[in-house]
């Protein structure tokens, strides 16, 4: 199992940015695929990027494109999450989790790591 730790999370008025970053422990974490999903109170947990192994290849979901970025070190085993234009709705907790090979189908495996959060004031 890949161990993961969410970092980057606050607070951030509507229009502005946050950068997320997830630290990898495990040697081999330049062979999965990884993802960010987020998860606000009395709702699903959905999907808001992917990312294969090499970095070549990325997903979004409709609700962030093109206002989000995600990216990875394999050196440095980090996947990041960059987030601008940010809105009230996308207030909630982000996860990092390895995924499923098939990045579109964005497909947690899993573990769930703690998570970090992420608060949009209008």
């Amino acid at each position: 199992q890949v161990h993961l730790v969410e970092s980057g999370g606050g607070l951030v008025q509507a229009g502005g940015s946050l950068r997320l970053s997830c630290a990898a422990s495990k040697d081999t974490f330049s062979s999965y695929a990884m993802g960010w999903f987020r998860q606000t109170p009395g709702k699903e947990r959905e999907s808001v990027a992917t990312i294969n192994w090499s970095g070549g290849s990325t997903y979004y979901a409709d609700s962030v494109k093109g206002r989000f970025t995600i990216s990875r070190d394999n050196v440095k085993k980090t996947v990041n999450l960059q987030m601008n234009s940010l809105k009230p709705e996308d207030t909630a907790v982000y996860y990092c989790i390895v995924v499923d090979d098939l990045i579109a189908s964005m497909t947690p495996i899993g573990p769930w790591g703690l998570g970090t959060q992420v608060t949009v004031s209008s």
